[in-house]
């Protein structure tokens, strides 16, 4: 269960002035946004559900609020992330109603390996919970500190699944508190420092080092079969919170200095399905570094993230992760709120 807190959100459309509005979730939020939607109804609101698949704060649908006549966006279940919008956006991180301190108190000691000065992360899911976690884990001893983030980031000690310089500080080890693996490994490969996952739902602890090396040894068999390739595309998303197209034109003159051919791509929804007539050997991802880690599998052919190609090109040795980086906040900067515009 996730708090989504109608009366807030209604405030924030009066003072918009909307009279329509369109709801955007992603699929564990569905029932959330339906009762949210009948709440607004009830309040005179007229309301549009968004049935699209949503993949984060990165993704809004502000373009089709705009064509359907919406005057505001309701984006469920992310932080506010700063990007150009078409229409008024209120970002609703939808908390969880899940209390964090017993999975510590379970797992102290698996925590105590980590060092006395750690690094402590999670998702939007769980920040608001985080200074609670902080004080628990200093009455046991430990210095705690909570990066600030850059600016894709809406609250100190948040991770997003591409992005993950809230972990980034002088710390011996990062506990990340908070469901799935991804999140983690992220701060793992991020950070190369010992990482510690502990799920608030299950109470489960899990030590990244292994998982991280197995995904870079994947990796890196992705990078092998790339070798031969002598045509790549070089796909750029559409996304307003992926667009990276500074970004995707320096891989494809990378790749074209090096002798091979290299054509720019765009895509919204980026799947090998769509991709399957073009003549390329291998493709490099430039969005969402989630889409050729987590569905490799599914495509027939190489696939490979912007930090993939130097290794591939012989240009370094290390295994990078891929990160969409924002920008350094300035000391005065005011952070993300539950609610932004």
């Amino acid at each position: 269960m996730h708090e989504v807190p109608h009366g807030e959100i209604l405030k924030e459309l009066k003072k918009l002035g909307a009279e329509c509005v369109l709801i955007q979730s992603p699929e564990g939020l569905r029932r959330e946004a339906e009762e949210l939607a009948g709440f607004l109804e009830e309040n005179g609101l007229t309301v549009i559900l968004h049935g699209e698949i949503n993949y984060g704060a990165c993704d809004p649908a502000d373009s089709d609020a705009r064509r359907l006549g919406c005057d505001a966006l309701i984006h469920l279940g992310h932080s506010y992330m700063r990007l150009n919008l078409e229409v008024p956006t209120i970002f609703v991180p939808a908390f969880a109603k899940v209390e964090l301190v017993p999975a510590l108190e379970k797992n102290i000691e698996e925590i105590r390996k980590l060092g006395r000065r750690i690094a402590l992360v999670t998702t939007a899911q769980h920040v608001h919970r985080l200074d609670e976690a902080r004080e628990f884990l200093e009455k046991n001893g430990f210095e705690v500190l909570i990066g600030r983030g850059d600016s894709r980031v809406s609250w100190p000690g948040q991770v997003l699944g591409c992005n993950f310089s809230s972990a980034k500080v002088e710390a011996e080890g990062v506990l990340f508190i908070g469901s799935g693996l991804f999140h983690p490994l992220g701060v793992a490969l991020a950070t190369k420092k010992p990482t510690l996952a502990i799920n608030p739902y299950s109470g489960d602890a899990i030590w990244m080092d292994a998982e991280a090396e197995r995904l870079i040894r994947k990796r890196w068999a992705q990078i092998a079969k790339a070798m031969d390739a002598k045509s790549f595309g070089v796909v750029v998303s559409t996304k307003k919170g992926q667009l990276r197209l500074a970004e995707a034109k320096r891989i494809v003159e990378l790749l074209r200095g090096h002798g091979r051919k290299a054509r720019l791509i765009a895509m919204d929804h980026i799947s090998y399905p769509k991709l399957e007539g073009f003549p390329f050997d291998a493709y490099v991802v430039v969005a969402c570094p989630r889409v050729p880690i987590d569905d490799y599998e599914n495509w027939r052919k190489p696939v490979l993230t912007p930090r993939e190609v130097e290794p591939l090109l012989g240009l370094k040795k290390e295994y990078e992760f891929d990160e969409i980086p924002g920008v350094e906040r300035r000391e005065d900067e005011p952070l993300g709120v539950s609610l932004k515009l």
